[in-house]
């Protein structure tokens, strides 16, 4: 039977090649009877013979070459076949739907499918993988799946039809995007596994500095101090034994802890138990014991790990201790905290603060003094009191108000030219940026966050800052300060700067008007001796009394005007109470100057009705809404704040809400309110 086989291509040119050398042979023959006849006979008699020879295998061997040819890609497909069933990473060939074409052996046992008969859509067996997800990216993918308790790894390959026909010119298609789709699985679960136990073997680093030590002690007997420093001991050894953690005394009152990452989140569970177990140590002392513990994560380098504890640290100790601070890397989450801060009767910190003051500004030509944007009494009067302390060295010395409000104007007129006072005492941002120098020290005070300073481009332009403030820290801090200052027990930044100056130059004296200012500070910030206030603000308040603050004189410059009185009244009418504890308000800022000390009056007002644990008050202004919280004892409104982005103290916190309506924002308090009492933290 003739065959249907054809050679084509390169094979059917290669055999083929004898065939063409006869015609040039023919030729030169023909070419040689014109020289020699009887050459040319011989020379045909050969290539005759040459010729019929190279037919016979041309023509004769065709079938026996063509079948082994045959007979070679079939062992060879054959081969291909049985290695790609037999390959250990399961595979599977789908067609443009998703519908499965072929599958080797490793993909079936996986699928507990059968390879030859088994032709559904691929999204049965995988479901997160659908047509439209394989239609979607041509590029390759990279998918995590669970099967049968194993995590497998799928990459996703497509392969063009042109590609194919291209290659071997054995297909052809009319569209030239149709595609098949080849599937590997990789299982990593072994991978996955080893990777968790390395990740949670690492070691995380802490450390516990007990809050009131020396204060706890003096408050009991002699005999029983080293019974309540046992005690403590017991219980910090004992909590983290547990966790099969090493703990170690460094000091008096600080621990030094290592435990493995694995454990961590047992103790964030249980939001680290041990401070409330620590404050049940009673053995006479009236005062309960409080901790501060910062933890560090750093997954490479346990030195870096220790770094962050020691951040961790500072910002738990900076935001009133009583609280866990875990730093890793650049997150920082917060437990705790619930605990009103413990005032500190001594006065050491003061005085070394006052003296490196002094040696800071000592080496500067001018001072830049700035506070929070829309800067208050409690900013102002500290402002002022930095640039008395400026003064007396004989530095030029500048606060930095761009617009000045309603209740800081009246103080800011006192400081006329008549007075002896420069001109340019208060300066804008504008002006501020010209005069900054590099021998300018800045020095912010009533913030500790430089977004929410008057001027934060003043901070990237010098290396010498200085901090004082008294408001908890928080994730956003004032970088690489030459002095940082930030007492969250005081009760105002004016109270800090009072102490200061008191230490800072034996020579020192106050005029009646700065007098008046930083007293007038203090005053606003304690709701009139009523919030805050422990023995070193009477002491503060006493030294600028000696120094020529007069109250009737600070009263005067603290009155309203009639629109405000009224629309703090208004808030204080409006108000509504929440879940029987909470009195929510809407401040309306109409003809009002400054809305937001408007609102943060009536929040103090509120907190004057039976049965309020805190206010919270609403004010609009400059399309943003602000809220003011107060508490007096129970409630710790600064965590609150800071679940919508703002801070403060444990009894005065406030934030600010963009892209909000008022009724949105009041909405958003109420629904933070109930999760955080669904939670605990309230």
């Amino acid at each position: 039977m003739k065959s249907n086989i054809r050679f084509k291509g390169k094979l059917k040119g290669y055999l083929s090649m004898p065939l063409y050398l006869m015609i040039l042979f023919v030729v030169l023959n023909i070419s040689m009877y014109f020289y020699d006849v009887r050459s040319g006979a011989v020379i045909s008699v050969f290539l005759a013979i040459y010729g019929v020879a190279e037919g016979i295998l041309f023509w004769g061997m065709h079938q026996k070459v063509a079948n082994e040819i045959v007979n070679y890609a079939t062992n060879y497909a054959t081969v291909q076949k049985r290695l790609l069933n037999e390959f250990e990473i399961p595979y599977a060939l789908l067609d443009y739907s998703g519908k499965i074409l072929w599958v080797n052996d490793q993909f079936a046992e996986l699928a507990d499918i059968d390879p030859k008969k088994y032709h559904k859509s691929i999204t049965t067996i995988f479901p997160t993988i659908t047509r439209e997800f394989l239609q979607k990216s041509d590029q390759p993918q990279n998918i995590n799946i669970e099967k049968n308790d194993r995590r497998f790894r799928i990459s996703i390959n497509r392969i063009y039809f042109d590609a194919i026909a291209s290659s071997g010119e054995l297909l052809e298609t009319d569209d030239a995007e149709e595609f098949l789709t080849a599937l590997y699985l990789f299982d990593e679960t072994e991978l996955n596994r080893y990777m968790v136990e390395n990740e949670e073997q690492k070691q995380v680093a802490a450390l516990v500095y007990i809050d009131n030590y020396e204060e706890a002690l003096n408050s009991i007997e002699d005999v029983k101090r080293s019974l309540l420093v046992a005690l403590i001991d017991r219980r910090v050894n004992q909590y983290f034994a547990q966790y099969d953690a090493l703990v170690r005394k460094t000091e008096k009152d600080k621990y030094f802890v290592v435990f493995k990452y694995k454990y961590l989140q047992q103790l964030e569970e249980d939001k680290f138990k041990l401070l409330e177990d620590v404050k049940s140590v009673k053995v006479g002392n009236e005062m309960a014991i409080t901790l501060s513990i910062g933890v560090g994560i750093h997954r490479d380098s346990y030195n870096q790990s220790y770094d962050y504890a020691r951040a961790a640290i500072d910002i738990a100790l900076g935001r009133g201790g009583d609280q866990v601070v875990v730093k890793d890397g650049e997150e920082v989450i917060y437990f705790g905290g619930k605990a009103k801060q413990i005032e500190r009767n001594t006065r050491v910190k003061a005085r070394v603060k006052a003296q490196a003051l002094r040696e800071i500004l000592e080496t500067k030509e001018n001072v830049l003094i700035m506070g929070h944007a829309l800067t208050d009494v409690d900013a102002l009067g500290a402002g002022v009191g930095i640039y008395c302390a400026s003064q007396i060295l004989g530095k030029k010395a500048q606060i930095v108000v761009n617009n000045p409000s309603s209740s800081i104007r009246p103080i800011m007129e006192s400081f006329s030219t008549d007075k002896g006072y420069a001109q340019d005492l208060f300066v804008t941002s504008e002006q501020a940026l010209e005069m900054m120098g590099r021998n300018t020290a800045v020095v912010v005070v009533d913030t500790n966050r430089p977004s929410s300073t008057e001027c934060p481009e003043l901070l990237k332009r010098t290396e010498c800052i200085v901090v004082f403030d008294h408001h908890r820290q928080g994730n956003e801090i004032i970088e690489n300060p030459l002095l940082s200052y930030i007492e969250p027990y005081a009760s105002s930044a004016c109270e800090m700067v009072a102490e200061v100056l008191q230490y800072f130059d034996e020579n020192l004296k106050l005029e009646s008007c700065e007098a008046d200012c930083i007293y007038a500070g203090i005053l606003i910030d304690t709701n009139n001796f009523m919030t805050k206030t422990g023995v070193r603000t009477f002491e503060a308040a006493a030294y600028l009394k000696r120094s020529g603050a007069e109250v009737t004189r600070v009263r005067k410059l603290l009155r309203n005007d009639m629109d405000a009185y009224k629309a703090r009244a208004e808030a204080v009418r409006h108000a509504e109470v929440y879940r029987g504890a909470f009195a929510i308000s809407i401040c309306p800022g109409e003809n009002v100057e400054s809305p937001t000390i408007v609102g943060a009056q009536a929040a103090n007002e509120l907190l004057n009705i039976v049965g309020i644990k805190a206010s919270f008050v609403l004010t609009e202004y400059q399309g943003k809404i602000y809220v003011s919280s107060r508490s007096i004892d129970e409630i710790n409104v600064q965590l609150i704040m800071e679940r919508l982005g703002g801070g403060g103290h444990f009894n005065m916190a406030a934030t600010q809400l963009k892209d909000c309506t008022l009724m949105q924002a009041k909405q958003m308090i109420q629904e933070t309110l109930d999760k955080m009492i669904e939670e605990g933290d309230i």
